[in-house]
């Protein structure tokens, strides 16, 4: 996996310097997919990276120049070997054939590396061959200081939401009083929404990283509080 992305990026380099010095009226995505084909059969250590991984590689350099034309990013440019993530591209989803092994782990298939296990963390749409709404188009291997990471790139149908039927009502969000409605219902932080059997819906306010924060602040200031003798005039800090 290191040599396949060493040798895409050494191919960005070359394809960027090919690209940079010939002629306007000479370049075009044919020249440069030609350019490309020889330079894998003549140089040994290109020809580690996959045809598709190579495609792929082409077609985000012509996307790069693409944004730079439309004014959305600056002009593409050569990459560092010490600046640049080490990434591969699989642009064909047929070529992965996933399969589950259990809940934490599957198997996937790498273009010349063969089958290769992964941590299973989100749900894919694996096993439903006729499924063309939902399926897996890609996937791109990137390593970091953990190791290599695999990500697919997954096509899903949105469902339309259904237009709301109920009573329409105003909302303004503030920080002292979160939500205050126009039809009078305000809600506070001290006092959330009313579930029908009396409770209080907390969850619907606040996640468990956001209930640790708040508690951890509210102890600080509490803290704080208690080192202010009686009487004392309270700094601004406080």
């Amino acid at each position: 996996m290191d040599d396949q992305a060493h040798a895409a990026r050494a191919l960005w380099n070359c394809l960027h310097d090919w690209w940079t010095m010939l002629p306007r009226d000479k370049r075009s995505l044919v020249a440069a997919d030609a350019a490309i084909r020889q330079a894998r059969k003549e140089i040994d250590w290109l020809g580690v990276l996959p045809a598709q991984a190579a495609q792929a590689v082409l077609k985000t350099y012509f996307q790069a120049w693409k944004n730079c034309w439309d004014g959305r990013a600056d002009a593409p440019n050569f990459k560092a070997r010490l600046r640049t993530v080490m990434s591969v591209d699989i642009p064909q989803g047929r070529d992965l054939n996933i399969t589950r092994v259990h809940r934490r782990w599957g198997m996937v298939n790498i273009p010349r590396i063969g089958r290769v296990h992964f941590r299973w963390t989100k749900d894919l749409p694996v096993g439903k061959r006729t499924d063309t709404e939902n399926r897996i188009t890609g996937a791109r291997l990137v390593r970091d200081a953990l190791g290599w990471h695999i990500a697919f790139r997954v096509q899903t149908l949105e469902a339309k939401p259904e237009p709301h039927q109920g009573p329409e009502v105003g909302i303004d969000a503030g920080v002292n009083l979160p939500l205050a409605l126009s039809d009078g219902n305000h809600h506070n932080h001290g006092r959330p929404p009313r579930l029908p059997d009396g409770t209080a819906d907390r969850d619907k306010w606040l996640n468990p990283q956001e209930k640790a924060k708040l508690l951890g602040l509210e102890q600080r200031a509490a803290q704080r509080k208690q080192h202010r003798k009686r009487g004392e005039k309270t700094s601004r800090r406080l």
